[in-house]
């Protein structure tokens, strides 16, 4: 979401984190009490925006996309959206926003709508377990003033090439149908993420079969459910690390049976362990 839009919503706050001729980066913050669609909104300038809590529906004309902490959402400029909230609790993203010829330069072929301005072809795609660390490191460390510009700018840079490089599959031969159902059960697993969700309860929550949801979602995704669920999990980690002394605490609090399968699935998620990852923010 952006400050500059049509809808200048008081429960949406922002802080700017890095301004640079080449590069902004604001934490946007919204509380979410709007469960149906918002009017309408418009981005002044092409940027990506990294959900790291909670998660909303972004509508683009007839087209939807859930918006939480395993995928990128790409907002052009001038293009009109609509924002919906219908799990409760609010979200919190990170927008970057880059002087437009470096985001041309950025941008692979398969996404750019147009060469001759940054546009996206769609709304969304998934990212992988480094991107969102190096979400949450630079949004701590730019908060704790523990990072330079340069190396702020820099990675930033990194983050963005990653996101919108060909790490994250996307499924364009999947039906309608097939995203809309990948979708509801998005917005189940986020309304609950320390829940420990059997696929009967989530059939259950979205229509069709325990099989036929992995099968589906599998297809839409190009990961398994239960892989889907760990990710969000473990992003919501990155989110609240700085706020635990006792990180033991944290996992449990997510739903991980104990501190070992907690430390461990972090580990390999994100190459270091839940401490490290902690120091490392805190001390840039």
């Amino acid at each position: 979401m952006d400050d500059d839009s049509g809808n200048e919503r008081q429960e949406v706050t922002f802080q700017t984190l890095l301004k640079t001729p080449a590069i902004a980066v604001k934490d946007v913050c919204c509380l979410g009490n709007c469960k149906h669609k918002s009017s309408s909104e418009w981005s002044s300038a092409t940027h990506l925006v990294f959900p790291y809590r909670g998660v909303y529906v972004r509508h683009v004309g007839s087209d939807s996309a859930v918006a939480e902490a395993n995928q990128v959402l790409f907002f052009n400029a001038g293009q009109e959206y609509q924002i919906s909230h219908p799990v409760s609790g609010g979200d919190g993203c990170l927008s970057i926003a880059i002087d437009a010829p470096l985001l041309l330069e950025l941008m692979p072929g398969e996404l750019l709508e147009t060469r001759e301005k940054p546009s996206f072809k769609r709304q969304q795609q998934r990212i992988d377990p480094r991107a969102q660390a190096l979400v949450a490191l630079l949004r701590h460390s730019l908060r704790n003033g523990v990072i330079e510009s340069l190396e702020a700018e820099t990675l930033m840079f990194t983050l963005v090439r990653r996101a919108m490089g060909l790490n994250a599959k996307y499924s364009s031969s999947a039906s309608h149908g097939h995203r809309k159902l990948a979708e509801r059960t998005k917005l189940v697993l986020t309304s609950d993420l320390s829940r420990r969700w059997t696929l009967a309860e989530i059939a259950a929550e979205t229509g069709g079969s325990p099989v036929y949801l992995t099968q589906v979602f599998q297809q839409v995704e190009g990961m398994p459910l239960y892989k889907y669920q760990m990710q969000l999990r473990l992003a919501r980690a990155l989110d609240l690390i700085h706020q635990y002394d006792d990180l033991s605490a944290l996992g449990l609090d997510l739903g991980f049976s104990s501190h070992s399968h907690f430390s461990a699935a972090f580990r390999q998620a994100f190459g270091r362990s839940p401490s490290a990852f902690k120091q490392a923010a805190s001390q840039g």
